[in-house]
């Protein structure tokens, strides 16, 4: 047994098994604290959200409270193991919201034997909380199920494994190509992975102003081009009419890789094909689809991510999820749309372009950080994200109609 593992399984069991716990709000020590908490005082609250529905934000958690739900069929990269397994995961998903965002949540695993099952356990049980965080169900299942609950649900629905990857992707793209002197409308993108976070980052960054004639999307079968007979419908919506059919034929001048598929699958060769000033984020967890190393020893004017926290530039959704949470939360949006995610893109790029203060230094364990090829986004324990991100992302739930409150003005003012 590794010392890593371990320490992962000691931090997992010790001093109380798991990560989370409830806590208490409001005073519980006296006979009259306990007759306002239950019987007979709770029955006033009752009343009030029984005449009252909107009632149940003043006088209950709702609305700081996510459920993180999946049914362990895609858990990191291990694959479809099952709910108890994920409960760790999950867990985890709780804590960050909660040290980062200060939201309360709750994980639940599903067992389910279809579809329907899945939404309809989930949407019967939605009014319970303020917000869902979809995580680690597999593709394409994982389309449908967000899709469903987003029509059945009055809160927001949100499947991180897609959108809270390609936010973070986009935000460090942007950067980075503009670092490179490059456009994101301009540039040829390779995407190496035709899944969940494939298809929502492609179609993300289309919405920042990549092309989508421009991108060329692989699977284990190579390119997705228009005469393949086995795509689903998401896969179709990247499909090229081209005679370009592998990796090797569509690298070759390319601005953009990104990797969200395995490790290894590109080459120092490959490398050497793409354009000047490439990037390349390789994105497979725990082992990228190139060493950067390896990248690095190919040729010196690259910018690359991983998903790893022990290289620079890490794309990690932590960046993103507990604050879009957060700003749809405090503005209490019935979903979390398109401009939410793109405002999202861009207050978390931007950030990393102002100076890094030395508490942000000192808890990323780094002398100095500065916005450049080995700097595009911002490091996880910067506490100005989840100001930055929440106001943007609730001015946007405003600004396209989302929205059922105004934001203060000194919302989230550092």
């Amino acid at each position: 047994m590794t010392d890593l593992r371990q320490q992962a399984l000691d931090y997992h069991q010790f001093p109380t098994p798991g990560k989370i716990s409830v806590e208490l709000t409001t005073a519980a020590e006296t006979s009259l604290d306990l007759s306002l908490a239950y019987s007979p005082g709770v029955a006033e609250p009752v009343r009030a959200i029984a005449e009252n529905p909107d009632d149940v934000y003043k006088y209950t958690g709702k609305g700081n409270t996510v459920a993180v739900i999946t049914n362990g069929t895609a858990i990191l990269g291990l694959g479809n193991l099952g709910g108890m397994a994920s409960k760790p995961v999950m867990e985890g998903k709780a804590l960050l919201f909660k040290r980062f965002a200060n939201i309360n949540s709750f994980d639940i695993e599903v067992k389910h034997k279809t579809v329907e099952e899945f939404v309809s356990t989930v949407a019967n049980i939605a009014d319970s909380f303020g917000g869902i965080n979809l995580e680690d169900i597999k593709a394409p299942e994982c389309f449908e199920i967000e899709k469903a609950l987003i029509e059945r649900c009055k809160i927001p629905v949100f499947h991180d494994d897609q959108h809270g990857t390609a936010i973070v992707t986009a935000a460090g793209m942007i950067n980075a190509l503009e670092i490179q002197g490059k456009n994101i409308k301009h540039a040829n993108i390779i995407c190496m992975g035709a899944g969940a976070a494939a298809i929502a980052c492609m179609e993300l960054l289309i919405k920042c102003g990549a092309q989508r004639e421009k991108i060329y999307m692989l699977d284990t079968k190579g390119v997705i081009h228009t005469r393949r007979d086995d795509l689903n419908e998401y896969k179709r919506l990247f499909a090229n009419n081209t005679d370009k059919r592998s990796l090797e034929d569509v690298i070759d001048g390319a601005d953009v890789f990104v990797g969200v598929s395995g490790p290894n699958v590109l080459s120092a060769e490959h490398v050497e094909l793409m354009a000047p000033n490439p990037v390349i984020f390789a994105c497979s967890n725990p082992d990228p689809e190139i060493q950067p190393e390896l990248a690095h020893a190919t040729r010196d004017d690259i910018i690359m991510a991983t998903g790893r926290s022990d290289y620079p530039n890490q794309v990690n959704n932590v960046l993103c999820f507990p604050f879009i949470f957060r700003g749809a939360l405090d503005v209490r949006a019935r979903t979390i749309n398109d401009e939410m995610k793109v405002a999202c893109v861009h207050a978390i790029r931007e950030l990393a372009k102002e100076p890094v203060p030395q508490d942000v230094l000192d808890a990323s364990c780094e002398s100095s950080l500065t916005f450049g090829k080995e700097y595009i986004i911002p490091k996880p324990m910067d506490s100005r994200l989840c100001g930055r991100v929440a106001r943007a992302v609730a001015q946007a739930a405003i600004d396209s109609g989302v929205a059922a409150l105004e934001m203060p003005e000194d919302y989230m003012i550092d």
